[in-house]
């Protein structure tokens, strides 16, 4: 790979800011002082030094976010704010996407990355990669809601959701006095407003809503809403098991 290309892609500057580096000797390959930006190196072999500091290469990247409601789940919105605007500079040379979405008032893990074959595999309708949310219920989930959510639930366009488990944590009754439920449900696929499609076809309205889960790869709670960390190689690879 040609240096200039290698450090512009990493977001360290234009062609031509790097082509003026290497002339001002900022950059060595080696311990060597290279001059000429079109050297060509081999980024995982050769060690790049940019002003004293060691350039650390790497093709992809993979961030882990606690989404804030309000927030969209795309690279770009005309009107609202974007996960992607969440993210430091550093992260946006490698031209990062969401796996997958979120809606606007949902929160929770959401997973950043610019491995297309990664999105692919986690995404395809094929792999069935499970995903497990909280939610707050307008009402008491009951036996029987729990039985059709496993039997699979009739949406409208024509379409049934494949089988889905339903948990109840606990059922309270609220500040104003009705009987609300806290439940976790497990899907394996990812229509529009899947999970509050569901349980309105049961007679029931979401009040809250959080993905907690994506295949066997959890939520980090440690993280506040808004904020975001990368994976682990281990977590990468949880990403894509089934196990919940």
């Amino acid at each position: 790979m040609r240096l200039d290309k290698l450090l512009s892609n990493l977001g360290y500057g234009t062609r031509s800011e790097i082509k003026k580096m290497c002339r001002q000797g900022m950059v060595k390959v080696n311990g060597q002082e290279i001059k000429k930006p079109d050297h060509h190196i081999d980024p995982n072999q050769d060690q790049v030094c940019l002003n004293g500091q060691t350039v650390r290469y790497r093709e992809f990247i993979y961030l882990m976010m606690n989404k804030p409601a309000g927030c969209v789940s795309a690279t770009f919105d005309r009107y609202d704010q974007t996960v992607i605007d969440l993210i430091d500079h550093e992260y946006l040379a490698f031209y990062p996407f969401p796996v997958g979405r979120l809606d606007k008032d949902t929160e929770g893990l959401l997973v950043i990355t610019n491995d297309g074959q990664l999105s692919h595999r986690v995404l395809s309708p094929k792999k069935h990669v499970p995903k497990k949310y909280y939610a707050e219920i307008d009402q008491e989930v009951l036996a029987r809601d729990i039985k059709a959510f496993s039997q699979g639930i009739y949406i409208g366009d024509d379409y049934t959701t494949k089988p889905a488990s339903l948990e109840v944590i606990r059922t309270f009754e609220a500040d104003d006095g009705t009987v609300h439920s806290e439940i976790y449900v497990t899907i394996s696929e990812g229509k529009f407003h899947q999970v509050k499609r569901m349980f309105e076809a049961v007679g029931k309205n979401v009040l809250y809503l959080k993905r907690v889960q994506m295949g066997g790869l959890k939520l980090d709670e440690s993280l506040e809403l808004g904020e975001y960390r990368e994976l682990t190689e281990e977590e990468v690879d949880l990403l894509e098991k089934k196990d919940l």
